[in-house]
């Protein structure tokens, strides 16, 4: 992964200002920092969700100019979003799992996380943890199905410190590249490097 002079703004305001960042295939990157700062906001360009940016970015070696460019990049990239709502009109569970290209490795990981008996359950019934599992398990198909990026923001953070100490054990015993916002020490002392956010611009800790 490689990012130069990335700038995202919200409106007139620069969340993220004029990032570089070279990450390794299969480096494990915490990403730090204050509420605001604009950790979240860097992820999501990553992954395309926010549009209003400049600079360039490239996964595996590819840009995001065309559509196709992105269709591939959210096949390579597995996302685990911070807060994961239900939506509008859920999913059930297994119908989540199943969106990841490899129902039955979700499935099995679920299983792993102490979720797979709510597989029928709506999305909107389940805790805030139990939907990160859920999440945490999807991200697991993915990665079966192909992907070889795992975004993670905030994974642990409707977890208990049990289910914290377990997802950032599957998480960065995955075989892929790792980017994650976290104020979880157990899971940035699992990553390879940690780097800091603040006022959109970042350094390294680690």
């Amino acid at each position: 992964m490689r990012l130069r002079g990335v700038v995202c703004r919200h409106g007139r305001v620069a969340a993220v200002g004029g990032v570089d960042l070279d990450v390794a295939a299969g480096e494990r990157i915490a990403l730090t920092g204050t509420n605001g700062s604009g950790k979240t906001t860097l992820l999501r360009a990553v992954l395309g969700l926010h549009r209003q940016m400049s600079g360039e970015i490239l996964v595996g070696g590819r840009g995001g100019r065309t559509a196709a460019e992105w269709a591939w990049r959210r096949r390579a990239c597995a996302w685990i979003p911070q807060r994961p709502a239900a939506g509008r009109f859920p999913l059930l569970a297994r119908e989540l799992l199943a969106s990841s290209g490899a129902p039955e490795q979700s499935a099995e990981a679920a299983e792993r996380l102490g979720v797979g008996g709510l597989a029928e359950r709506p999305l909107g019934s389940l805790s805030g943890g139990q939907l990160q599992r859920m999440h945490l398990a999807r991200a697991v198909g993915c990665v079966a199905a192909g992907s070889g990026v795992v975004l993670a923001d905030e994974p642990t953070a409707a977890l208990d410190f049990d289910g914290q100490e377990e997802a950032a054990e599957v998480l960065t015993g995955l075989p892929v590249t790792l980017l994650v916002v976290t104020h979880d020490r157990a899971m940035a002392a699992r990553c390879d490097r940690v780097l800091e956010m603040a006022a959109g611009r970042l350094r390294e800790v680690r």
